[in-house]
């Protein structure tokens, strides 16, 4: 049985960066310093919870607090809602993600998992706002969690709870941290570049890449094939 663990922004749903920009928003209105980048391969992991922790860092030279991250990400997620509201044309899905992940979903042959370097609360909110289908995923964020090993250990973790081996894990990932994690972490890895620059990833050794889900035989066929990147 495979297990297929997917990244959520840019591969399955994109917000032409309308969360990067508010995660920055609410820093400033937060401190009234600049955030530095929204550029998140500039810091050490990209996961949300880092991110924040490393800002904080650099402008006040002390660990965030818990209660901070909480508000923090409660404001982030109220953005979020708002956002969805006033300028819903922003969030998109991949084409065909939904109907792959129902596909993997009815089929008892595969178990299906989210690991994303963003909080999970916002995460399954994207997911719901364009109907992808969140039960029975496996779903884990950033919370709690400094690297994308983390996250993607405890899917892990818990699809061994359901199912007690796997022959063949697999993960579905946009961004060059993503390459990165499944190739320390030796995960086969299959690319999606919605914008059609499929060579950014096969440049870092990605055999496989994809520009959407709309043919899914042949995502069914990298699913068998797909190596960790070299």
């Amino acid at each position: 049985m495979p297990l297929i663990i997917f990244d959520v922004d840019a591969t399955l749903v994109y917000s032409n960066k309308l969360d990067s920009k508010a995660f920055a928003q609410i820093y400033e209105d937060t401190y009234g310093l600049p955030f530095p980048s929204i550029d998140w391969s500039t810091y050490p992991h990209v996961t949300d919870d880092t991110i924040l922790k490393t800002v904080i860092e650099q402008h006040f030279q002390r660990a965030v607090t818990e209660k901070e991250r909480s508000q923090f990400k409660a404001s982030f997620l109220a953005t979020i809602t708002k956002n969805r509201t006033f300028r819903p044309t922003e969030y998109k899905i991949v084409p065909g993600a939904k109907k792959l992940l129902e596909f993997l979903i009815n089929d008892s042959d595969y178990t299906v998992g989210i690991a994303t370097g963003g909080w999970k609360a916002p995460a399954v909110m994207k997911l719901d706002f364009v109907n992808i289908p969140t039960t029975p995923l496996i779903i884990s964020g950033a919370d709690g969690k400094t690297t994308r090993h983390e996250i993607i250990e405890e899917v892990l973790a818990n699809a061994n709870k359901i199912q007690a081996s796997f022959d063949r894990v697999i993960y579905v990932g946009d961004a060059i941290w993503d390459v990165k994690t499944t190739r320390d972490m030796q995960i086969p890895l299959i690319g999606v570049r919605l914008k059609g620059d499929v060579e950014v990833l096969k440049k870092e050794g990605v055999r496989h890449v994809v520009k959407n889900y709309l043919d899914i035989p042949t995502f069914m066929q990298y699913v068998k094939e797909a190596v960790p990147p070299i």
